[in-house]
This record gives structure tokens, C-alpha cells and sequence, in this order.
């Protein structure tokens, strides 16, 4: 059992996260860099049109699939729009809405002074320029930063992902051989069924009284205490019996309920009580009842 205790903490130790990263390209090379550098530091697997490999399949397919298959999305915004497909839409803002229509965890990255972009990495083309802003807009209204420098977007990158893990954890990829054998599969999922019938009976347990009792005198339920006065000249001693003995003339008896037992003798018995105080304390018991019925 503890080995596959360790074994899943492994498992989750060196779990791995799949990020895609989207941008446009000529423009944000070095940026690229940067990000795919923090990411590898990171430990996680870049996914980007870098990597993509030679395909004779339809180029979007492909980017959906890769997409899909990431555990987190990272965007780049420059002072481009990038090349649009035949209905006017950029590629890459085609991969945003899809990573998002996907529930993936996004993150956008937005260059914070589009001013100071050179001339040469700024789109010229007006209308692509009012897309661009309307692309822009649309992504601020989710999880975004602002960067001035490729440096300074690496460290952004670093430290804004690993938070977007903490709060939004996924499946992650892990190695084949830190998977669980077939064996310790059916170890874990024995040891499942145990804790939900343990869990089970514990919460039978808490609810109703242990298993074997419903026949035993309990709450209101009453029972005869007796009791005797041995007058001695001008002394007098009492003693109290549970045995259901013959007295004489000068031994009592007294019906109380366990509750009532129970109310006397609990505090007495927080710490070890003797067996004389017990008695001593069921003695005055039955003396208040013997008076009051008096």
C-alpha cells in the first residue's frame, strides 16, 4: 500500500503541462524565444507553429487537434494582426476563440505601449489595424498582461503560468513508466472500495446506536436500586446493591432511569473515578428520590 501511495505522488510530481503558444510571427520572433525558453525552464511541453510538423492534412485540422490536445493556451499580442483566412479573420485569432469554445485555460499577453512598436512590426493595412484593436479589446475582457520587452514578457510568461496551474489544475501528461501497473490499479481501486464502506459504516455508525445494543435498557428505561439503613445506637450507615436481594424491614428500593444515572455519574467519570465514589454518588441518588417521594 505504500508503495502505490509513492508511486501517485510521483505521478504528480512530474506531471508535465502541454501549453500552445499563438501569435503571429515575423513580428514577435524573439518574443517567441522567450516564451518557448520560460516555458522549457518551466518543464513544459511548447506547442507552437514552430513545432509544427510537415503535413499533407488541412492546415486548421491540425491546429485544432494540437489545441485540443494542450493543457493551457498562451497568446501574444503585437502591433500585428496577422494573415486572415478567405472570411478576413486571422489565424490567430482562430485559435483564441477555439482554445476558449474549449474550456482551455487562456492567458494573453498584450504589448502595453503599441505606440513604440517599430514601424516594421505594425500593421499598415487599416483595416487589418481596426481588427487588430477589435481583436484586442475582445481579449481584455478575460485574463491578460501587459509586456514592454521580449525579457520582460519571458518573466511575465513565467510567472503568470504557474499561477494560471494553481488555480485551473488539469490532466497534464506524465511518463509511461510512472503510470500505474495493472496491478497497482487493482490495489487502488480495492483500497477505494475499502474507504467508501468504511466511510459507510462510519456514518451508520454516527447516526444509530452500535450494532448489538437495541435490546439494552437505556434513556428513560428504569431500573430498581437498592438500598439499606443499618441504625446502630445512634449511628447510622447505608449501603446501595444492584443485586436483586431480600431485605429487611429497613432496606429500600428506588426506580430511577438511566438518564437520571447517567447525569449523576458522567461528570465523576471525565477522569478515573473509584469504585466507592460511584457508589456514593448512587447512594445520594436514591436518597433524593426516596425524599422526594416523600
Amino acid at each position: 500500500m505504500q508503495n502505490v501511495g509513492r508511486n501517485l505522488i510521483k505521478t504528480q510530481v512530474e506531471k508535465k503541462y502541454q501549453v500552445f503558444v499563438s501569435s503571429t510571427y515575423s513580428d514577435l520572433i524573439d518574443e517567441r524565444k522567450e516564451i518557448i525558453q520560460a516555458l522549457l525552464e518551466l518543464e513544459c511541453i511548447p506547442v507552437g507553429m514552430e513545432m509544427f510538423p510537415a503535413s499533407n492534412n488541412d492546415q486548421w485540422s491540425l491546429i485544432k487537434r494540437l489545441i485540443e490536445d494542450c493543457d493551457y493556451y498562451i497568446l501574444i499580442m503585437g502591433g500585428r494582426y496577422g494573415s486572415v483566412t478567405k472570411e478576413g479573420i486571422s489565424y490567430t485569432q482562430m485559435e483564441y476563440d477555439y482554445a476558449v469554445s474549449q474550456n482551455i485555460p487562456v492567458i494573453a499577453f498584450l504589448h502595453s505601449n503599441p505606440d513604440k512598436i517599430p514601424s516594421g512590426k505594425s500593421e499598415k493595412d487599416p483595416e487589418k489595424a481596426a481588427k487588430l484593436q477589435e481583436f484586442k479589446s475582445k481579449v481584455e475582457l478575460k485574463l491578460c498582461k501587459y509586456w514592454d520587452t521580449p525579457s520582460d514578457l519571458g518573466s511575465k510568461v513565467s510567472r503568470s503560468l504557474i499561477r494560471l496551474i494553481k488555480d485551473n489544475p488539469r490532466s497534464g501528461w506524465v511518463k509511461a513508466t510512472n503510470l500505474p501497473t495493472e496491478e497497482a490499479t487493482k490495489e487502488i481501486l480495492e483500497l477505494k472500495k475499502q474507504v467508501e464502506e468504511l466511510t459507510k459504516e462510519l456514518q451508520e455508525n454516527s447516526e444509530n446506536a452500535p450494532r448489538g445494543t437495541e435490546d439494552l435498557a437505556q434513556g428513560e428505561d428504569t431500573i430498581e436500586l437498592f438500598y439499606t439503613v443499618i441504625t446502630t445506637n445512634k449511628t447510622s450507615s447505608m449501603y446501595v446493591s444492584f443485586e436483586d436481594e431480600k431485605f429487611d424491614s429497613k432496606s429500600f428500593k428506588v426506580a430511577v432511569s438511566w438518564n437520571e444515572i447517567f447525569r449523576d455519574i458522567s461528570p465523576l467519570m471525565i477522569d478515573e473515578a473509584s469504585e466507592s465514589s460511584l457508589k456514593d454518588k448512587l447512594l445520594e441518588l436514591c436518597r433524593n428520590k426516596k425524599s422526594a417521594r416523600a
